[in-house]
């Protein structure tokens, strides 16, 4: 009788497959796998925060664009205001020169009138026409005032060469240094701006003012 032996019936480890002392090494070695995430956040995180606290090229970029809206806002507003003056003062002084001219019309008037001796200045027909040269002098004086046109007349004030232009110097002991005593021609402004200075004769020498000290010789 033939005798068969028993074959075991325990599985055989396939190839491939890890002893039994590599796989417990192997799943030890997990919580030191699992151990390293924390450092991975860790540094994931500081490099996040390295990263807001370093200055933001956008940032600067858009506090530039801001400031060349400001600047380009404000100068935009200095134009606007340049234009508005400039409109302003082309309104105010475009009849300058035919003002001037107006000016030597008046004067020719004022001549007129001062050339009559006063002795005939009342008889008959020379009072009349001297009548109507002075309203017609009134008339067009007061046309300069409508139209913003001052005149400038200033016998007894102090010399001021913004306004007026002098002559000549001549000694008037009754009067103070400085003082124009004599006009030769009236001067005249428009809109507070100076179109003619007026023409004057001032005195030199003369009283002090009061307060002026006088230097004596020891």
């Amino acid at each position: 009788m033939t005798t068969h032996k028993q074959q075991s019936a325990e599985p055989q480890p396939e190839t491939g497959d890890l002893p039994a002392d590599e796989a417990a090494a192997e799943t030890a070695g997990e919580p030191a796998a699992a151990a390293e995430i924390p450092d991975s956040e860790q540094e994931i995180l500081e490099a996040l925060a390295e990263e807001a606290e370093a200055p933001d090229p956008r940032d600067q970029e858009i506090a530039e664009l801001k400031d060349k809206l400001l600047r380009t806002a404000a100068e935009t507003e200095n134009i606007r205001r340049r234009s508005v003056r400039d409109r302003e003062d082309a309104h105010k002084f475009a009849i300058s020169r035919f003002a001037q001219d107006l000016c030597e019309i008046a004067d020719n008037l004022r001549r007129a009138i001062t050339a009559v001796p006063a002795e005939h200045a009342k008889e008959g027909v020379v009072a009349t026409v001297i009548e109507g040269v002075e309203l017609t002098e009134r008339t067009l004086l007061s046309v300069f005032e409508r139209h913003g046109m001052t005149m400038i007349d200033p016998v007894g004030e102090k010399f001021d060469p913004n306004l007026h232009e002098a002559m000549t110097e001549i000694e008037d002991p009754s009067t103070a240094p400085g003082t124009i005593v004599q006009v030769f021609q009236t001067g005249y402004l428009l809109n507070d701006r100076l179109i003619r200075p007026a023409r004057v004769i001032v005195a030199r020498g003369g009283k002090k003012e009061v307060g002026e000290t006088v230097d004596t010789v020891a």
